[in-house]
């Protein structure tokens, strides 16, 4: 897989229009969080730099070729006395795979505060690096992200919510030190929002084989954080019917201040005879 810094250094075409490079993959369907943040360093790059984004709301519209490089488009759809919104598609053989709002925020202003709490789970050197119990299709993806630390806290060694059926907690980094722009860690956090989430809506359906990929994604940017330092997913699932699943994640620094929160609804359909949970080739999501 290529680096972070590679995939993340989009090439400005024309005014508001930027090209993401294509990054190496045994996978011929674009990485989720890959798309996602191009998008987003697409928008940053037409916002005052004293602007950071709170939030971002994205649809996975078709599915994109890894091997392609993809073209975004900015719309600056207003820019106010505290907050700026930019519109964002990508672009794959002139067809929009990807659509995305972010909103953008004044740096400065002050207000009440509060924030959950982190649960209590052992640290991330307490956590085996093994993906021998993970499922197949989640060992496949681990070897495209050999970039990033990833371990998936064993069950039993936190205290669960018995009112969500789905839960799966995972600390995450990049292995490598990153740069220091606060905006580049952001952008690093899009990407790494995808991983593993969708998986947490498998927890309690051990064995069964379902077709997966990201329908839409949502997060909110609420404290600065380092994607090279340790950060704390914490997933849930509150529903899976019908094919589609929706989880949630909230993610916290090592020192458990809450930096992010995500939401995505999935693809879950049981799997056809023969079919594979990622597909490796480009079809129809229908």
């Amino acid at each position: 897989m290529s680096d972070i810094e590679y995939i993340l250094g989009l090439e400005r075409i024309d005014t508001d229009i930027y090209r993401g490079p294509a990054a190496e993959s045994k996978l011929l369907r674009t990485f989720g969080g890959q798309v996602a943040a191009q998008a987003l360093v697409a928008a940053t790059e037409t916002v005052d730099p004293g602007r950071d984004v709170h939030s971002l709301h994205g649809y996975f519209v078709a599915a994109g070729k890894a091997a392609e490089p993809t073209v975004f488009l900015v719309d600056r759809i207003r820019d106010g006395r505290s907050f700026s919104s930019r519109q964002v598609r990508a672009v794959q053989d002139g067809e929009t795979i990807f659509s995305m709002q972010v909103s953008f925020h004044s740096r400065g202003d002050v207000g009440p505060e509060h924030s959950d709490l982190m649960r209590t789970v052992p640290m991330p050197e307490d956590v085996p690096a093994d993906s021998s119990t993970l499922p197949v299709s989640s060992r496949a993806l681990l070897e495209e992200w050999g970039d990033w630390d990833i371990r998936v806290v064993p069950a039993d060694s936190y205290e669960h919510n018995k009112y969500t059926p789905s839960q799966q907690v995972v600390w995450f980094r990049s292995k490598r030190p990153l740069p220091d722009d606060p905006t580049f860690h952001v952008c690093t956090l899009a990407y790494m929002s995808d991983m593993t989430l969708l998986y947490s809506a498998l927890v309690p359906h051990e064995g069964h084989k379902v077709q997966m990929a990201s329908l839409d994604h949502a997060m909110w940017f609420m404290r600065p954080f380092r994607a090279d330092d340790w950060l704390l997913y914490d997933q849930v699932s509150p529903s899976a019917h019908a094919g589609r699943a929706l989880t949630h994640g909230r993610i916290f620094d090592r020192a458990g201040n809450l930096v992010a929160m995500v939401t995505q609804e999935g693809l879950t359909r049981s799997l056809r005879e023969g079919a594979l949970s990622v597909p490796a080739t480009i079809s129809e999501r229908d």
